[in-house]
Formats: structure tokens, sequence, C-alpha cells
């Protein structure tokens, strides 16, 4: 059974685990997505046990814009609604906000996203800088 929790305290293990397990590169940076998540405004988990399977986060100011900045789900656990679970406990913390974006890591994923209620920008092109922090 998925337990869903409002923890930002993960060990380096326990993200890197889930971050590689989805073959994003900021899994090589365990120490760096540690203080990320604690710093994040919201941060929703999802739980088997003591595994963490799934994660989001939400960057806001706390009464105009937010901005999800990501959700990851274990693969061996995809297919089961947790991802769903996960946007919708956030969105219901942003429900009374302005505004609430969202940049997709894959083109696949924007259908996803639709299914909740978000819709493409008819304007503005998402651009993104690497600082030297992550090489």
């Amino acid at each position: 059974m998925i337990e869903y929790k409002r923890v930002k305290d993960f060990t380096e293990e326990q993200l890197e685990d889930l971050f590689l397990s989805v073959d994003w590169f900021s899994g090589k940076f365990p120490a760096k997505l540690r203080i990320a998540f604690q710093n994040s405004s919201k941060v929703v988990s999802a739980w088997d046990d003591i595994k963490l399977v799934g994660l989001i986060r939400g960057l806001d100011d706390s009464v105009w814009q937010a901005t999800i900045d990501c959700l990851l789900v274990n693969p061996q656990y995809q297919g089961y609604g947790i991802a769903s679970t996960l946007v919708n406990s956030l969105l219901q913390d942003y429900k009374d906000f302005l505004y609430v974006e969202v940049v997709p890591d894959e083109k696949k994923n924007v259908s996803f996203y639709q299914k909740h209620g978000f819709e493409i920008m008819d304007e503005g092109t998402p651009l993104q800088f690497k600082g030297s922090g992550w090489k």
C-alpha cells in the first residue's frame, strides 16, 4: 500500500535511487538534491513502506505563482495512479493561486498534465540555463 507524506527530509540515498531510477541526470548529485528539497516550498512524496517511490515539488511565492518543478515515480511503480495522486495533492495546495505552471521534462508528458487541467500556453517559450554547479 502506497502512503503519501509531506516531508522534506530525505536521505541522499533515497533521492539518488529515485532520480536514477528514471534516468534523471540530477540523480548524480544527491547532496544538492537533498538541500534543494529541504528548501522547496511544498513537497509531496509516495512511499512503499520505507522506500521512496514517487515525488513532486512545488516552488512558489506564497500567493501568486507556483511552479511544479519535478514529478517522478520509480518505473516499477508507474501505472498505479501515483503520479496523478501527487499532482492532485499539490494542485489542491495551490488552488487559490493565480497561476500554476509546469514545463514537462519530455513532450510525451504533456498529455498527462493536460488531463490534470493544464493548458499549453499560447505565448512564451520555456528556456533553461544550466549553471556550473551541475558539471
